[in-house]
């Protein structure tokens, strides 16, 4: 049937386009209600497309729809819930679906806009492994270069449903918008529950048939001939009525259909997008040569067009990929009840025969959903964002997904004992076929991570509580040993049994059985293992051991800045503590130096707070703690570690300086002090070192008076720089005296935390006048105050000027006298 978009405009879709503009958007929703349900298929056929793209937005992005991603029930509550009663699985959206779905109407989808790998071996006319494509691919019937995808309604929806998240990718998204909260999510969580349920079975779907079931897809013969990826993946539903008459006639293929679709979709969507080389390694050793033979052979006959150059096909391979933080929290929400899903499966009869004839459709799809349908797909994706997410808090979704991956048991419907509770749940034995079955998730993923963690600043919260959350994960009881004997599986000995190994290591045929189970012996658990790894990875894998030496340097490392991490977090909260008691109501009114030489002291966690401080202490702390469980650290090795992190501190108890080696020119960074100082631990502080008179005017100063002062002062000090020199050098109280207000010992004291050239500390700093303090806002609103307070007891100014001079004389009599012991070692 001839695509949509050929057929004449229709009087239904113009009056429909014109109340886009006219109407609200609840008298919209129901009046498009009114015409699903009176209208005929005929009718509705020609605004299904427009109908699609206005809710969801257009393929390229320049239409943005109803915005779900952004609509949320507490900023627009009415629009919220409109659109959600619209878009529910039983309401008028999807009913609009089924209706045209019982004329078997076909819709266009442009391959262009699929993930870059299915496109691109599309259009080198080589069908994707995945069964949702087979059958569907269509020419242009004009010859032109664009193919298409000739999808039923369901399919067509939920194929602008699941894309609109990949798509849209510059919607104005406030920072106070939650995705999880968005109707968006609401409903791919609706879509789920659904049509993969959890307990019963699938809602059939509403029908104005008096017959009922609304027919599934029938076979189509492709347009032109291809190459198929996928013959030995076959479809649940095409295996369960290859031999039936009708497909009216069973509705579990219904039930099966429905669900199979959607996860598909989703799949294909959402976790579908890596380079040529991934999308190459996934696919087994003989079909890559059936392609080989097929491309060798294939010519410029089709359409009169040549066939795409390798360079072509490597470029339209090799998409820029970027997923989002919302995408990640959508592909979690997937993952978490797909576990969900997987685990409600009712538990196996004894006989293997009676299983092959009484269990569903639907329950034969929860048992290899995962295996099937997602595990290696969600393994790429999770190296690509392991590999290109920024080293910064928001990989946090990312680790919560694949920690809801390890842990399907956490989704499990049996529930721990009461008694239990505070004590850690012990992990089931009855979880170590999955985890033999995830290797790679645990193990060669753990390991990305530890390759992130050494490069992330751990004094951060954030960052410690990613680095405890893993941990955490990991020492859980019994975990640890599952991982180790799925280790200790493959790395057996492989026995030379031909025939097991043909029938272990390639995938079913179409005459295969897809449910066919292995003898649980532990022969076969090894190869079940090494099946899943060379499948991920490739025949000529090296598998890195999470528990070998190398692995455990890796994790020695960490715990080695895990306690760097901590000493600096105490350290910082010493200075803060010290900063905040050091501060006196005098102190307010008089500018210190260290405000006078421009010089940042602070740190990012200056700005959290000690509990936040506290909190980073306590992540590591109990993250060290829960490494030394996984790995059998041992302790005597750590206590050494934490007492030399511990003596990295100076005299004053402050952190010392990165490491550095002394030079004829100064102080040079080591690979260590970069290191240092790449990761936070320890730093230099920035401050200006030449002369405080020729500093930049700051903000807080007025412009116009520091320039007179500074020439005030200039004049001053040339005139009696000889004086001030004689009164410096004396050793009694005026000579101490002269010495606290005319010199500044702070700068010698700072220039020594600074690689800086060591001829700068051989300066002229000698004594001078610096009147620059009068020239700041501060000092003038202080004054000004005083002179304002001192009028209401009647002190003139001439009174009250002298008051301040003598006040602050005594207060400067009082700091000489212990101005010799706080002044800085100069040699």
């Amino acid at each position: 049937m001839a695509g949509p978009h050929l057929q004449q405009p229709s009087f239904l879709l113009a009056t429909l386009k014109a109340d886009c503009v006219n109407k609200p958007f609840a008298q919209r929703c129901h009046d498009l209600e009114t015409v699903i349900e009176e209208f005929p298929a005929k009718e509705l056929h020609s605004i299904f497309p427009w109908l699609v793209e206005s809710i969801f937005g257009s393929l390229d992005g320049i239409i943005v729809g109803w915005n779900l991603r952004c609509l949320q029930g507490r900023t627009n509550p009415t629009e919220y819930s409109v659109a959600l009663d619209f878009l529910d699985p039983s309401g008028p959206m999807m009913k609009l679906v089924y209706k045209l779905q019982a004329e078997e109407y076909r819709y266009d989808f442009p391959v262009s806009y699929l993930p870059g790998p299915v496109k691109a071996s599309i259009q080198e006319q080589v069908l994707p492994e995945c069964s949702l494509y087979h059958n569907k691919v269509q020419f242009p019937s004009s010859g032109g270069l664009g193919l298409n995808l000739a999808l039923n309604p369901f399919e067509y929806y939920m194929f602008y449903f699941a894309i609109s998240l990949i798509t849209q990718k510059n919607l104005p998204i406030a920072h106070h918008i939650s995705p999880s909260n968005s109707a968006y999510f609401i409903l791919v969580d609706t879509y789920l529950k659904c049509f993969l349920p959890t307990e019963g079975s699938v809602l059939p779907p509403p029908s104005s048939n008096p017959g009922g079931a609304i027919p599934s897809p029938t076979p189509r013969s492709p347009a032109v001939p291809f190459t198929s990826y996928g013959m030995h993946h076959t479809s649940l539903l095409k295996r369960h009525i290859a031999h039936q008459p009708s497909v009216n006639a069973d509705p579990a293929s219904q039930e099966i259909w429905r669900s199979e679709t959607l996860l598909q979709i989703f799949v294909e969507m959402w976790l579908h997008h890596y380079s040529l080389e991934m999308y190459q390694k996934m696919q087994s050793p003989h079909v890559k040569l059936e392609v080989l033979h097929y491309r060798l052979s294939i010519s410029s006959k089709h359409h009169g067009s040549p066939a795409q150059s390798s360079y072509q096909a490597l470029h339209a391979y090799q998409e820029s990929f970027k997923p989002t933080e919302e995408h990640v929290l959508v592909v979690r929400l997937l993952v978490k009840h797909l576990h969900a899903f997987s685990n409600s499966l009712k538990p196996e009869p004894l006989s293997p025969s009676a299983h092959s004839h009484t269990a569903s459709p639907l329950e034969e799809f929860k048992r290899v959903v995962i295996p099937r349908f997602v595990q290696q797909k969600l393994y790429i994706f999770l190296q690509h964002c392991f590999g290109h997410w920024p080293l910064d808090a928001s990989f946090r979704a990312v680790l919560e997904m694949w920690l809801s991956y390890l842990q399907p048991w956490r989704y499990a419907p049996e529930k721990p004992p009461q008694t239990a509770e505070l004590l850690p749940r012990s992990v089931s034995e009855k979880w170590a076929a999955f985890i033999q079955e995830n290797l790679l998730m645990y193990t060669k993923l753990f390991v990305g991570f530890l390759n992130r963690a050494l490069r992330t600043d751990l004094v951060s919260p954030k960052n410690a509580l990613m680095v405890f959350r893993v941990a955490k994960v990991f020492a859980q009881p019994n975990l640890a040993e599952m991982i180790l004997k799925g280790e200790q599986l493959f790395l057996e000995p492989e026995l030379v049994m031909p025939h097991r190994q043909h029938r272990l290591f390639m995938t079913p045929t179409l005459s295969g059985s897809f449910f066919s189970s292995w003898p649980p012996t532990i022969t076969d658990a090894s190869f079940k293992v090494k099946s899943h790894v060379y499948s991920l990875e490739g025949q000529d894998f090296q598998y890195k051991q999470m528990f070998g030496t190398e692995v455990r340097n890796l994790v020695l490392k960490l715990a080695q800045l895990i306690c760097q991490a901590q000493q600096t977090a105490k350290s910082i909260s010493d200075h803060s503590a010290e900063t905040s008691a050091s501060h006196s109501f005098f102190s307010w009114f008089k500018f210190t130096p260290s405000e006078m030489n421009g010089s940042y002291t602070g740190n990012d966690l200056d700005e959290i707070g000690q509990d936040s401080i506290k909190k980073t202490d306590e992540y590591l702390e109990k993250a060290l703690e829960y490494l030394c469980q996984i790995f059998k650290l041992n302790e005597a090795q750590l206590t050494q570690m934490m007492m030399k992190c511990g003596t990295a501190q100076d005299e004053n108890g402050k952190k010392q300086l990165p490491d550095c080696i002394e030079s004829e020119d100064g102080l040079i960074l080591t690979p260590l002090g970069r290191y240092q100082m790449i990761n936070g631990l320890r730093r230099f502080e920035v401050q200006y070192q030449g002369d405080t008179e020729l500093q930049p005017i700051r903000s807080y100063e007025n412009a116009t008076l520091v320039r007179l002062l500074f020439r005030l002062s200039s004049a001053l000090n040339e005139r009696f720089a000889d004086q001030m020199d004689v009164l410096c050098s004396r050793e009694d109280f005026v000579g101490r005296f002269c010495r606290y207000h005319l010199t500044n010992p702070h700068i010698i004291q700072k220039i020594r935390y600074s690689p800086v050239l060591k001829d700068r500390t051989n300066q002229n700093w000698g004594p001078r006048i610096s009147l620059r303090f009068l020239a700041s806002y501060r000092t003038l609103i202080s004054l000004l105050m005083l002179y304002f307070i001192a009028s209401w007891f009647y002190i003139g100014p001439v009174g009250c000027t002298f008051i301040i001079l003598l006040g602050y004389f005594l207060y400067a009599v009082i700091m000489t006298f212990f101005y010799e012991g706080w002044k800085p070692h100069e040699h």
